[in-house]
């Protein structure tokens, strides 16, 4: 099939970013006449914007004129809001804090004067307040820590009995992961805290067995054996109340120093409160109802930090997004989700996938997930529905591979390189797909190591984080990357829209014509930088480590 290119000069909202000559060239936007939109080889073309002040008035129903008017400029508005929300709220915007609450207006007033048909949908929570952890001797430190989602509560001074520990080499560790590492060791007095080390086991093993050894408390400290394994390590347990006794986390060399010997420390965990948090749904209706395409992104940070990238980037992108299709009449439902207390476990997602009729799940054709899509030190990644990088731990729904397909295709059409996100379900998109929904979505990296390989292909610093802010109090506006931003906003902008029109490649439902057509090159085919194994993403996509340690 034949396209035409759709050149133009640079005006208007669009900005071309110094730092980020790649964010908006070749653009292969194409006019088609297909049933629904078609992946085929066609030239690229020049980047090009809308008229100054055409964005406010018009009605974006074409890719052309969307792509024209969403760019990182209009997203960086909504970051701006958030991280002064954060500045407001004493530095952060988690679940149960007034900071999330303050989100969840500025989101439903900014969808409610752009038209959209928005609710609120309540679910219950149980708040944890932030913890605190202190070593008392040999040395008198306070440390910065978090609770695991699942932990008890309480307050205690006691002593630190580390076990079976490895602080040398590989510092390869099965700590904790079998009853008979706690032999031997005195957990018989009132106060005794297990120093517990990251490895092997899920995160709840360890806490159960230290719980049944007779400890009062745990302490579960990073592992220490690659640099995105140094830091601060919280997560959950995989539910609530598994554990009777407070269960907080600290970083490896916290760790170190807590196994000193004569070590005693001070653990607290607030007692639980409910507080039960809220979801934003806003909903454009389309021509057919029946059909309905989602796309989510969590809006809840961690306590520790404001939460711009992660995400408020993805909470911004669809915001735009959502500003710039106010006016688009569209084939099937647009429904766009804000996720609360996902930092918490998945939760807020979970309940509204849970809370949904066998013929409501029917209805949801497919769900995108954006979760840190402008990491500074970023390499462009795409969840991997295909499987083609990483085995799956789930089964994903039919549907997903052509998904991954269009959002390949797009960054084939702009030149960029891309590489595949392990599809672990372990993002908001998990409660989707073991629904039987086809998903898919964008990430930017969270914690994990930038290797050298991976330099060559994007930039950036090898040796250093994707994230080095990730669930800090430097997740501020200054963590956002404008050219990964501008980029992947674009992306998502594109597939809300060509879905808006039809899903037939994804679901089999017939829809209509994207107007003036979409025609774009098969794609390039991902970088496979992972493939010296693991990929690095046993995180995921922004979250906590889950109970897979």
């Amino acid at each position: 099939m034949s396209g035409v290119n759709m050149d133009g000069a640079q005006s208007g909202r669009k900005t071309m970013y110094p730092s980020a000559p790649l964010s908006k060239r070749a653009r292969a936007v194409a006019i088609a006449t297909a049933a629904a939109f078609t992946i085929a080889l066609v030239p690229a073309g020049a980047a090009f914007a809308a008229p100054a002040g055409k964005c406010d008035n018009r009605t974006n129903n074409t890719v052309a004129k969307l792509l024209q008017c969403v760019d990182a400029d209009g997203v960086v508005e909504h970051l701006d809001a958030l991280q002064a929300i954060a500045d407001d709220h004493d530095g952060t915007r988690a679940a149960g804090l007034p900071g999330y609450e303050a989100s969840v207006d500025y989101i439903v007033e900014t969808l409610e004067a752009a038209g959209w048909n928005v609710s609120i949908d309540e679910f219950p929570f149980t708040f944890v307040g932030p913890s605190e952890l202190e070593q008392l001797t040999p040395v008198n430190e306070t440390y910065a820590t978090g609770p695991f989602t699942g932990t008890g509560y309480g307050e205690l001074v006691g002593t630190v009995i580390p076990v079976d520990i490895n602080l040398e080499g590989d510092r390869a560790t099965t700590s904790g992961c079998e009853a008979a590492d706690f032999t031997g060791l005195d957990f018989s007095g009132t106060a005794d805290i297990a120093l517990i080390q990251r490895g092997f086991c899920n995160f709840s093993v360890k806490a159960l067995n230290a719980e049944a050894a007779g400890a009062e408390a745990v302490v579960i400290f990073n592992q220490g054996n690659s640099p995105d394994r140094e830091g601060l390590v919280t997560g959950t347990l995989g539910g609530n109340d598994i554990v009777a006794i407070p269960v907080v986390g600290a970083s490896f060399a916290q760790g170190v120093a807590l196994s000193a010997a004569g070590s005693t420390a001070r653990v607290m965990v607030p007692q639980p409160e409910s507080r039960p948090q809220k979801n934003v749904i806003a909903e454009l209706p389309g021509v057919n109802d029946e059909n309905v395409v989602m796309a989510g992104a969590h809006l809840d940070s961690v306590q520790a930090g404001p939460g711009i990238n992660d995400n408020g980037s993805g909470s911004g992108a669809l915001l735009e997004i959502a500003e710039q299709m106010s006016k688009v009449k569209p084939q099937n439902t647009v429904r766009l989700a804000w996720w609360g207390a996902e930092e918490s476990g998945l939760i807020g997602s979970r309940e509204y996938v849970a809370e949904l009729s066998q013929e409501e799940r029917d209805r949801i054709a497919l769900y995108l997930n954006f979760d840190m899509v402008a990491s500074p030190n970023f390499i462009y990644m795409i969840y991997d529905g295909d499987e083609s990088g990483f085995e799956a731990p789930v089964v994903v729904p039919e549907g997903s591979v052509q998904i991954e397909d269009l959002f390949e295709s797009y960054f084939t059409s702009v030149g960029l390189p891309y590489d595949d996100a392990e599809f672990s379900g372990r993002s908001d998109y998990q409660a989707f797909i073991n629904a039987g929904i086809p998903a898919g979505g964008l990430f930017t990296g969270a914690e994990v190591v930038k290797s050298a390989e991976q330099q060559a292909v994007w930039g950036g610093t090898a040796g250093v984080s994707f994230d080095p802010c990730y669930h800090q109090a430097c997740d501020t506006i200054a963590n956002v990357n404008l050219e990964a931003l501008d980029v992947n906003v674009d992306a998502i902008a594109l597939a809300v829209l060509a879905y808006a029109y039809s899903t037939e490649s994804v679901n089999g439902v017939p829809g209509v014509p994207v107007p003036d057509g979409l025609v774009l090159p098969a794609p390039a085919g991902p970088e496979m930088t992972w493939s010296a194994g693991g990929g690095g993403l046993e995180h995921d996509h922004d979250h906590e480590p889950t109970d897979l340690d």
